[in-house]
């Protein structure tokens, strides 16, 4: 390739998006927004007990490494030059907590992940200190009610249970992120200057963070018992952060950070009030920009940030509806039943039979979240009957992702008061076009796939490009690429898609109420699916 043609490529983003499940690196040209190479590491969960998710920091931050020199790699193969490279963007998995020492640059304690429920007995002891055990109390503040899912009482775990980070905190040597602060902390030089930063979409997860003040809530700390100067600054979603300390592309600014969501939200270029996208991962996230004003619901939605594009610019906000598991159920067929061997399989099961017989699956491995914030529930699967097999069984998996979508819809809807009309989609099981067909007819309006579903990543690249200092990425509505799209119609009628959907609520009703704190941790039963109920 010519020195000629290199220049017409333009300039380059970067974009680390380190999900629950693996870790990639994707760049983008700035002023075309094509995916030019990416390299992707799968990353392990460790389930050490009963409902406890756990992932290794150092793992993560490797990952980003090999991520990155992977695909710096492959670019050069492509007689890419790396150096057109300008800018970096950060998304990453939101809630999931990380204490580590600043003098040594190394973890405290594993990572606890968001869809971690070891904090059930905090929650409930926090929950007596609230007038009326009134979950929703500081909703009004925070966007959220006090859950296990969000990231200030699993810093309180580790405060009460993990000496080591005790004594951290007493000799001032202990720093509190989440994946975006470790990340952003470890590369822009770690103990030796590294930059602790978080930005307002993901300090809008912690419970920690006032959302209309934009700021750390006193008041909230002291609530929790969390020491104030162990926090992150909090900074816009796109400014320069700091640069890379190493590795192929040294010297590069990190300029972008979006909590994953918020990421798919601006990917998805879902800038005006009103516009929605669902991400399907290992969870599902429903988010509906509401500009400049924060709504709260009435319909168990929360509250969250979308994000503020520069230092200057205003906050906009989110109502975001919460799935805990989404494509977990598929890696749970996959990794524990072992009826699949890979993910891509559940999609040829569930085409083979095209129903699930009447059989219901409720993955509420986790807990129900989002409409319902009901942590006593566990997963099942009812309506079995002797003609039931696995081939049913992955369709019932898959209908799940949809009827939890749909809940989470009819929620948006009663809270905006405007239906929407179509739903746009992003996220890896996207390519599961079943899944795709299932969710038009379950939710009655098309949904609309863009042909570059990496938006997550993309949306990291946005801010990391437009930052001040950078500026090679306009986010003016004209200057956007026009995206083109997938359209599934339903393709069933409004009856048999409203019989289905109630079905579905009467089998959510019976996953309900299912685990007490006080059952022996050991008891294991067929209607109380758990998330890691086999050996890994």
């Amino acid at each position: 390739m010519a020195a000629s043609d290199r220049m017409v490529l333009g300039p380059l983003v970067g974009s680390i998006d380190q999900g629950t499940s693996s870790t990639r690196f994707l760049v983008f040209n700035a002023k075309t927004a094509e995916l030019l190479s990416h390299h992707q590491v799968e990353i392990q969960q460790k389930f050490p007990k009963e409902g406890w998710v756990e992932q290794d920091p150092k793992e993560i931050l490797k990952s980003v490494h090999e991520c990155v020199e992977r695909t710096c790699e492959k670019l050069q193969q492509l007689n890419i030059d790396i150096t057109n490279i300008k800018a970096i963007g950060v998304s990453n998995q939101r809630e999931t907590t990380v204490v580590w020492d600043k003098t040594t640059g190394e973890p405290l304690y594993n990572a606890i992940v968001w869809l971690d429920l070891r904090t059930q007995s905090t929650v409930e002891r926090l929950l007596k200190r609230i007038p009326g055990k009134n979950k929703a109390f500081f909703k009004f503040r925070t966007g959220l009610p006090l859950s296990t899912y969000f990231s200030a009482v699993k810093l309180r775990w580790l405060l009460d249970n993990v000496e080591e980070i005790r004594q951290a905190v007493d000799d001032g040597r202990a720093m509190f992120g989440t994946i975006d602060s470790w990340l952003i902390w470890s590369l822009t030089g770690g103990k030796n200057g590294g930059v602790h930063c978080t930005d307002v979409t993901n300090a809008s997860r912690t419970m920690l963070f006032n959302i209309h003040s934009l700021e750390w809530d006193p008041e909230l700390c002291q609530f929790f018992d969390i020491p104030m100067e162990i926090l992150p600054k909090v900074r816009s979603s796109s400014e320069i952060y700091g640069l890379m300390k190493s590795g192929a592309l040294t010297g590069v600014p990190i300029s972008g950070c979006l909590g994953d969501q918020s990421a798919a939200l601006v990917g998805q270029m879902c800038f005006q009030d009103g516009q929605a996208k669902n991400t399907y991962g290992t969870g599902c996230f429903l988010l509906c920009n509401t500009g400049q004003k924060s709504v709260f619901s009435e319909h168990g939605l929360l509250t969250t940030i979308a994000y503020k594009l520069g230092r200057d610019k205003p906050v906009c906000y989110a109502l975001e509806g919460s799935v805990a598991i989404a494509g977990a159920v598929v890696r749970w067929l996959r990794d524990n039943l072992g009826i699949v061997k890979t993910s891509q399989e559940v999609e040829k099961l569930a085409a083979e039979v095209g129903t699930s017989y009447g059989c219901y699956f409720v993955p509420a491995f986790s807990g129900l979240y989002a409409p319902y914030w009901e942590p006593s529930a566990r997963g099942i699967i009812c309506g079995l009957t002797q003609f039931t097999n696995k081939k049913h069984i992955a369709f019932a998996a898959l209908e799940a992702v949809c009827f939890q979508t749909r809940e989470i819809l009819d929620a948006i809807n009663k809270d905006c008061g405007i239906p929407l009309n179509q739903l746009q989609v992003d996220g890896g099981m996207t390519n599961n076009k079943v899944l795709m067909q299932l969710q038009s007819d379950i939710l009655c309006i098309p949904v609309v796939k863009p042909s570059m579903p990496e938006t997550t990543a993309l949306g990291a690249a946005m801010a990391a490009g437009a930052a001040e200092g950078v500026g090679i990425w306009s986010l003016n509505p004209g200057d956007l690429t026009a995206v083109t799209c997938e359209r599934f119609e339903p393709q069933i009628n409004p009856e048999e898609s409203e019989f289905r959907y109630a079905r579905w609520k009467k089998a959510v009703m019976k996953s309900m109420g299912w685990e007490t704190s006080e059952a022996p941790s050991n008891v294991i039963s067929v209607v109380g699916l758990r998330i890691e109920s086999a050996e890994d």
